[in-house]
């Protein structure tokens, strides 16, 4: 986000590099300037035939709103290297049949392959819960219908399963599924170390979750999460936003930089 000496905010898409993820590198803005436009919230990046796919959402404030209006929607962008990509394209997640104005404030997009259908790929999002469609070209969408969930949905692929991290009023939620379909309360909600965290205490939220497992040196899951503080987030929504970090070993207990 950057405010400009007039007071509009932009949002726009970015992209740093690290090597050890501690040191990162200068911004890279990667979306167009526009008020209506405001590409933001990646989802996630995946690597189907030969290129990057990258899922986000524009969340347009023409008039100086505090939250994306009613035009915002999921977009896809791809690329070879992961620093040039194409244009965003809207996602017609609700199929070629619905027009674009009558399919609904949606945001918070992620990808997921579908384990049990070679091929699928499905999107989830934030609508009515969170909402689901698949496709199998990335082109043509089919929806599939809505869960109760919070925002900013990630999911992971675990002991055969999955497991949906979503983010309810605070806190990050955990879901479990054997079809992507039917979801069940999993644990506890995570808060981390919220009430050390000046930053975070606002609120804490948007977690997505990296299985690392396999990466020599890491061998973990690793957790990089949303704090805005000390005041809630609807304060300092422009201003006072963190990503932090944190990893596990289970998905149970979960340790973070200075924990003690």
């Amino acid at each position: 986000m950057e405010t400009e000496e007039d007071g509009r905010v932009f949002l726009y898409m970015a992209m740093s590099r690290s090597e050890d993820l501690r040191q990162w590198s200068e911004r890279l803005l990667l979306t167009p300037r526009g008020q209506n436009l405001n590409f933001s919230s990646p989802g996630n990046l995946i690597y189907v035939d030969n290129r990057w796919r990258m899922c986000l959402q524009s969340y347009p404030r023409p008039n100086g709103e505090k939250y994306g209006n009613g035009d915002c929607r999921i977009w896809m962008m791809e690329s070879e290297d992961l620093v040039n990509w194409t244009a965003p394209e809207l996602l017609r997640v609700k199929g070629e049949h619905v027009v674009v104005e009558d399919m609904g404030r949606m945001i918070d997009p992620y990808f997921i392959a579908n384990a049990n259908n070679p091929g699928e790929w499905l999107c989830f999002y934030k609508q009515n819960g969170v909402s689901l469609s698949k496709t199998s070209d990335f082109q043509q969408w089919i929806y599939c219908g809505s869960e109760q969930a919070g925002e900013n949905v990630c999911i992971i692929r675990h002991q055969e399963e999955y497991v949906m991290f979503h983010s309810p009023e605070n806190g990050i939620g955990m879901l479990r599924s054997h079809d992507l379909v039917h979801w069940h309360q999993e644990g506890d909600l995570l808060t981390l170390g919220q009430q050390q965290w000046e930053w975070a205490q606002g609120r804490l939220t948007a977690g997505f979750v990296l299985d690392l497992r396999g990466t020599k040196g890491i061998e973990a899951f690793v957790m990089f999460f949303h704090g805005s503080g000390p005041e809630d987030e609807s304060v300092l929504f422009d201003t006072h936003a963190s990503i932090g970090i944190a990893w596990s070993r289970d998905l149970k207990m979960w340790d973070w930089p200075g924990k003690v």
